[in-house]
């Protein structure tokens, strides 16, 4: 008689499962949260508060009407594109360094509210009321917990960098959301593909090759091609996020065929995944990258748009013969006007001579030690209750998250590293995509705003840890036993002690953030309250 043995497997969310299976251990199905209603519910609710934050007092402040700090570039060069179809012609209006795709969204608001701070504005305000949806819809996935996402989602809402980003018109807030959703769209492809295995090994179609089936067309990873694109369109450091999520979608296949049991399964990435990952995530980009120049390449004064054969070219004249003269002439302009761009960041460095009272470098990031003042007025300002009163606008991180992000990391590596949770080491992958490259020239003039696009993914890991510190929910049974019912009494004090400290923790943060309305929306304010909001002397 042939001997059952009794196998444990433990699932990519911590549960322990039984297996009576002499043979290879695989993952027991997964359906995810069942309470779709309740969830899509949170979400609506923290959603509409998030709206609520972004857009009370959008217009305040301006500078007599005009655009505040770094506005002046982008809310001007969007209102050009809406009133010169779509395109910039004239680089002397502005410093145009960036591709087009965030001053376009910036546009629409115009479009809707003409050249006002509404219409400036209105474009970012929205895509940081949807990144809070995102945050709390990827958490959730990750986590299986509605709770846990609807955590995300309030620290997110009470994040102020994200905040004041999502109140001004430039572009960061742009570039944060698409790689976001990106991020995203890898996590969901992430289950679809599991699910796919699933069915495949119990239709008994693991082992018909040693590397394993194909997975088919792969939608969402697709979808994250076209918003790395975007994000590319938006701004240059996009292409950091196309590497990393690359490597994230490729390791994803690699895991999903091992812990199948396919037999080989780095010759089954190689065959099935690579060329699939690369198309989806570099061609697809470079492709959103070229459509988005659409009205530059359809027009006649666009910037640099006829430069091949050009005497009048500031520099390095694109000839008319030669080895690149098979490449059509208006990607030859394009990549003119590229080089052009490259340039300007490239030159801009400290070295140079360039300096800014505000700049910061990425190493302060993590904790938001140097922050940027936006607008600050102390002449004609009324309203505070004193004989004389401020306004500013601080692009700061709330401390009560940002000061904790280094014990955090900490943690996630160690979740990451020594109990192998794909979850902490994903939202790694994010965090060190915003953050690590930039060490790579650390010459070049920076800014805290810059930091942005770590913003979500600290807040996932955030969420993650307090979910750990919550502990898992644990179904009501009868115990057979005194020793059992000791436990099961230990266990629920564990949660209850868990969600009291999350409780209290955000209570805190939210408490931080109404500390630091004054200074994120302009209010007036003494001056003695303003120098209680310079917490630390790198914020003076």
């Amino acid at each position: 008689m042939t001997q059952v043995t009794d196998q444990r497997a433990t699932t990519p969310f911590g549960a322990v499962s039984s297996w009576s299976s002499p043979g290879p251990l695989r993952p027991p199905p997964d359906i995810g949260p069942t309470d779709r209603l309740r969830g899509w519910l949170v979400t609506a609710l923290l959603t509409a508060v998030a709206a609520v934050t972004r857009f009370t007092m959008l217009n305040h402040p301006t500078d007599a009407g005009s655009p505040v700090f770094d506005e002046k570039y982008y809310a001007t060069q969007a209102w050009q594109m809406l009133t010169g179809g779509w395109v910039e012609d004239n680089p002397g209006y502005g410093v145009v360094v960036h591709p087009p795709v965030g001053k376009q969204l910036i546009a629409v608001g115009e479009a809707l509210f003409g050249y006002t701070s509404w219409g400036w504005r209105f474009s970012a305000a929205i895509a940081g009321t949807v990144l809070v949806l995102l945050v709390i819809r990827i958490v959730r996935r990750m986590t299986r917990s509605t709770l846990i996402g609807a955590v995300a989602g309030i620290l997110l809402i009470a994040d102020s960098l994200t905040f004041v980003s999502s109140r001004i018109g430039m572009l960061d807030i742009f570039l944060a959301l698409f790689v976001t959703g990106a991020f995203g769209c890898l996590i969901v492809d992430r289950d679809d593909v599991r699910a796919r295995f699933a069915r495949v090994a119990a239709e008994g179609r693991i082992d018909v090759t040693a590397w394993g089936p194909r997975l088919g067309v792969r939608w969402w990873r697709f979808g994250a091609g076209l918003l790395l694109g975007l994000a590319c369109g938006t701004k240059w450091s996009g292409i950091y996020f196309v590497a990393a999520f690359g490597v994230l979608s490729v390791y994803f296949d690699l895991s999903a065929r091992r812990s199948y049991g396919v037999r080989l399964p780095w010759l089954g990435v190689a065959v099935r995944d690579i060329v699939p990952a690369v198309y989806a995530l570099v061609v697809v980009p470079i492709g959103v990258y070229l459509a988005s120049h659409w009205a530059w390449f359809a027009s006649e004064t666009g910037v640099y748009r006829y430069m091949p054969g050009n005497p009048s070219a500031p520099s390095d004249p694109i000839g008319t013969d030669g080895f690149w003269s098979h490449i059509p002439d208006a990607l030859r302009s394009l990549w003119y006007y590229n080089a052009r761009s490259m340039e300007f960041h490239t030159q801009l460095t400290n070295s140079a001579g360039n300096h800014h009272p505000w700049e910061s470098k990425p190493w302060t990031w993590p904790m938001g030690l140097r922050p940027m003042l936006y607008y600050y007025a102390d002449t004609g300002v009324t309203g505070c209750g004193g004989s004389q009163c401020v306004k500013a606008v601080m692009l700061v991180g709330t401390p009560a998250i940002w000061w904790i992000a280094v014990p955090v990391l900490v943690w996630m590596i160690w979740r990451s590293v020594v109990r192998r949770d794909w979850r902490y080491g994903a939202v790694l992958v994010g965090y060190g995509a915003a953050l690590l490259p930039w060490f790579a020239t650390i010459d070049r003039q920076m800014y805290y705003f810059y930091a942005l696009p770590m913003a979500p993914f600290l807040i996932m890991g955030l969420a993650l840890t307090l979910g750990d510190i919550l502990g898992r929910a644990r179904p009501d049974t009868i115990p057979r036993s005194a020793a059992g019912a000791f436990v099961t009494t230990r266990r629920n004090e564990r949660r209850s002690l868990g969600l009291l400290v999350v409780c209290l923790y955000l209570g805190l943060v939210i408490a931080n953030f109404i500390w630091l309305w004054p200074v994120l929306t302009a209010l007036p304010i003494t001056p003695s309250a303003w120098h209680n909001q310079l917490w630390l002397p790198s914020w003076r």
